[in-house]
C-alpha cells in the first residue's frame, strides 16, 4: 500500500499536539541516567508513551520509532521516528530552546516532518511536495552565499565512550569555522538547528552525528524550505548517513570546502601523534 506523506500530516499533527500539551503542562520529574551525561526526564517517557498508542491506534500499519525505547513494530517501508523532547538538557534546565520532533521515514529517506517549540510557541511543518511551514506560513532557506557573513550552528560535542577521539573532528571543525564564519551557535537540539537553517534563521549547520529521531523531521523541513542536506562525503543524507549538514544551495559548496579541507588536516595531525 502506497501511501503520500502530505496525506499523514493531519494525524502527525495531531500527535505532535498530544506532545505539546504534555510538555507544556508538566514538569521533567524524575531524571533517569542514559549513560555519561546522557539523560531521559519523566516528560520524555510521558511524550513517547501517549505518541506512540495515538499512532499505533491511527497508523497501525506504519512503524514507530522512538528515542527512548526504541522499536514497538516495524511497517513495510514506512516508519514514524521521534524524539519526545529533542534538547533534554535545555529542558531540564529551563531553556526554551527545545521540542518534539516527528518524522516519517521511507526506505531510509525522510518525507514528513513537524517540529514543534512549545515555549517559542512556533511549529514547522513539511511533507514531500508541499514545501515548509511554520506556524502555516510558507518558509525558504537564506540565500546567503559567503562563510563571512553566515551563522552556523555546529551539534552538541560527543559524551560517553571514546568522547574525547570522537571530539577531535568536532573540535577542529569549531576552530576551522571561528575562524572563517560571522558567528557559530550550539543550540543543543538537532531538530532546531534544521528548523532555523530552513526558516532562514541560521545558514547552515553541522551535525557530525545523525540519529533517526533527532533528524528525521528536521531534514525534510529543510529541504522543503529549499535546503541542500548532505552527508559527510557530499552524498544526499538518508537516515543511514553518518553526519547532517544542511545549508542553503549557495553556501554549500563552501562549506563542502571547508569541511574537506578541516577532515584532511585531522587525519594528517592523528597520523602525526601515531608515528
Amino acid at each position: 500500500m502506497t501511501i503520500e506523506a502530505r496525506a499523514l500530516l493531519p494525524i502527525a499533527e495531531q500527535a505532535v499536539s498530544i506532545a505539546r500539551d504534555i510538555i507544556r503542562t508538566q514538569v521533567p520529574g524524575a531524571v533517569t541516567a542514559k549513560g555519561d551525561r546522557d539523560m531521559a526526564t519523566e516528560v520524555d517517557y510521558a511524550v513517547e508513551h501517549a505518541v506512540r498508542e495515538f499512532l499505533t491506534r491511527e497508523t497501525p500499519e506504519i512503524g514507530f520509532l522512538g528515542e527512548e525505547e526504541g522499536m514497538s513494530r516495524t511497517g513495510d517501508h514506512l516508519m514514524w521516528a521521534l524524539d519526545p523532547v529533542d534538547g533534554t538538557a535545555n529542558f531540564l534546565h529551563g531553556i526554551p530552546l527545545c521540542g518534539v520532533s516527528l518524522g516519517l521515514v521511507d526506505n531510509d529517506m525522510p518525507t514528513l516532518g513537524i517540529i514543534d517549540l512549545p515555549f517559542l510557541d512556533i511549529r514547522y511543518t513539511a511533507a514531500e511536495g508541499a514545501g515548509a511551514q511554520a506556524n502555516e506560513s510558507p518558509i525558504q532557506v537564506s540565500d546567503a552565499r559567503d562563510l563571512e557573513t553566515a551563522i552556523v550552528a555546529i551539534g552538541d560535542y560527543a559524551v560517553g565512550e571514546n568522547a574525547q577521539e570522537r571530539n577531535r573532528p568536532r573540535l577542529a571543525l569549531t576552530q576551522e569555522l571561528a575562524a572563517r564564519v560571522q558567528r557559530i551557535r550550539m543550540f543543543g537540539s538537532a531538530a532546531i538547528d534544521l528548523a532555523w537553517v530552513a526558516h532562514g534563521k541560521i545558514d547552515a549547520t553541522i551535525m557530525l552525528s545523525n540519529n533517526p529521531w533527532d533528524t528525521a523531521a528536521g531534514v525534510t523541513i529543510a529541504r522543503q524550505a529549499g535546503a541542500n542536506v548532505i552527508d559527510i562525503d557530499g552524498s544526499p543524507h538518508s537516515m543511514t548517513a553518518s553526519a547532517t549538514i544542511a545549508a542553503g544551495p549557495k553556501l554549500m559548496a563552501s562549506l563542502i570546502e571547508l569541511i574537506a579541507e578541516t577532515r584532511k588536516s585531522t587525519r594528517h595531525s592523528l597520523l602525526s601523534d601515531l608515528t
